[in-house]
């Protein structure tokens, strides 16, 4: 299921990870583990916060996926389906 997952980070954890030159190698980790179709780093509500659309093939892969994230960012998750073009159309014709 492709689903998009917002990390919002906590400023003061974030810090203290880019003073410790490892925000850079969280992340690649992040990426490489979840190969995601789209990713996108901005701000939201004054915060650090990363958009990360990706194929969540079974959920038991959300501790794995969140704990690095809450561990080391402080991050707060948010984990949503979502569709894309085509998926929208196809369910639109299951409407009948």
């Amino acid at each position: 299921m492709r689903v998009m997952l917002k990390a919002t980070m906590d400023t003061e954890k974030t810090n203290e990870v880019i003073r410790g030159g490892k925000l850079q190698q969280l992340m690649q980790e992040t990426m490489e583990r979840l190969k995601p179709e789209a990713a996108y780093f901005t701000t939201s509500g004054g915060d650090r916060t990363c958009y990360l659309v990706f194929d969540l093939q079974d959920s038991s892969r959300l501790p794995v996926i969140a704990e690095p994230l809450f561990l080391n960012l402080g991050a707060k998750i948010e984990v949503s389906p979502v569709m894309n073009p085509e998926d929208l159309q196809k369910g639109l014709a299951q409407l009948g």
